[in-house]
């Protein structure tokens, strides 16, 4: 009994021993790590901004009668491509053509009429010479003449008006350009009075792009664009690209040809068209399209997202402070289009040292070993 007791101490120590031994392991701290930075640097950078779009083509002409009638015909079909000049609906309407008969008969009768006033002139004129009639006759029948050709150019002017109404039931495309719907089937009746139009020709041989900024994105745009005056701005201004509904970019690039003069009361913003070239006819007037804008900004730091974090919304960095210690500071940035870096906009400085590796595994006051590297081949290990 007496030896196991003497085991049991002999174990019991040993056990606490190694307790305590373990114990002030864990209280030892870890040596400084090492912890890569790179050294806030401010130049150009070149950003992306999308402003939803309509798209209409430059010219879309609506198609209405001017007269009253029954569709008799129609040439063209929906989406099919037209020339300027080229048929698109009949109208009929019988009371246009008698028309242009029973003008065409007066003015028959009106020049029967100068005719025979005109062979009266002839006649007298000879007579009042030799003095077989007085001059009254002649000035009579020369009166009588003026007469009937007034008439007759009066006649004339109705039969043009009549024939004017009748080259009405022949509507014709004002433009190049693509028919859009057709609401009205043969044998509808339609008028000058017809809420809805007959179709609508769009000529999309260019599309124009039509968005809206808001006030402050109208002062850095003028801002940024080189110019003296306003015109000078929007002809200086860069190429914009279009992103369309299925995300693809269209491959020809546009401009920027105008902007309104006045901000929109109810939106609080300006609208803004670009023009793109549609030689394939791809855009349709009534897309809905993305206008993408560079937006060069000429002094702010670049930064990998990877060397940020975020909490509450809020975007973080480490910087690294003269006793080689981290402390988290908050930054606004904006994203750019490579999509792994930021552009700083406010909370550096030049000559910062960013913390770019093992950011999770930091916290405040942590004291690391700096080890400086390059923006470029941080990101060269993505």
């Amino acid at each position: 009994m007496r030896n196991i007791a003497l085991s049991f101490f002999v174990v019991l120590g040993l056990l606490t021993s190694c307790s305590k031994s373990e114990k002030k392991d864990d209280n030892k701290e870890l040596p400084p790590q090492p912890y890569q930075y790179i050294v806030a640097n401010s130049g150009p950078a070149e950003n992306l901004t999308q402003y939803p779009a309509r798209l209409e083509g430059v010219e879309n002409v609506e198609i209405r009668p001017k007269i009253d009638g029954f569709v008799e015909k129609i040439y063209v079909d929906e989406g099919s491509q037209v020339k300027k000049g080229q048929l698109l609906f009949l109208i009929r309407n019988p009371q246009y053509e008698q028309s242009v008969l029973a003008a065409q008969a007066t003015v028959n009768s009106a020049r029967a009429q100068v005719a025979t006033a005109q062979m009266q002139v002839t006649k007298t004129k000879p007579l009042v010479d030799k003095k077989i009639i007085s001059a009254y006759e002649l000035q009579a029948a020369e009166l009588a003449l003026k007469s009937a050709k007034a008439a007759l150019a009066e006649t004339q002017a109705q039969l043009s008006n009549a024939q004017v109404n009748q080259g009405y039931t022949r509507l014709y495309s004002p433009v190049n350009g693509v028919v859009g719907t057709l609401p009205y089937k043969a044998g509808s009746y339609i008028s000058s009075a017809t809420a809805q139009a007959l179709t609508t020709v769009s000529n999309i041989s260019r599309i124009y792009a039509y968005f809206s900024i808001n006030e402050k994105q109208q002062l850095e745009f003028f801002k940024h664009s080189p110019g003296a005056t306003i015109q000078d701005k929007i002809k200086n201004s860069p190429l914009v690209d279009l992103i369309l509904s299925d995300g693809s970019k269209y491959d020809e690039k546009g401009k920027i040809e105008s902007i309104s003069g006045l901000v929109d009361p109810n939106t609080g913003s300006f609208s803004m068209r670009a023009t793109f070239a549609n030689p394939n006819g791809l855009l349709r007037s009534g897309y809905s399209a993305t206008v993408q804008l560079p937006n060069n900004m000429e002094d702010v730091i670049i930064i990998p997202q990877a060397a940020t974090y975020e909490l509450q919304g809020k975007v973080f960095v480490y910087l690294i402070g003269s006793n080689n210690k981290v402390k988290s500071t908050e930054i606004k940035v904006e994203d750019l289009p490579d999509g792994v870096t930021y552009a700083v906009t406010s909370g550096l400085k030049k000559g910062d040292k960013i913390v770019v590796e093992g950011i999770g595994l930091l916290k405040d006051d942590t004291q690391v070993v700096p080890k400086e590297t390059s923006l470029q081949s941080v990101l060269n290990k993505k």
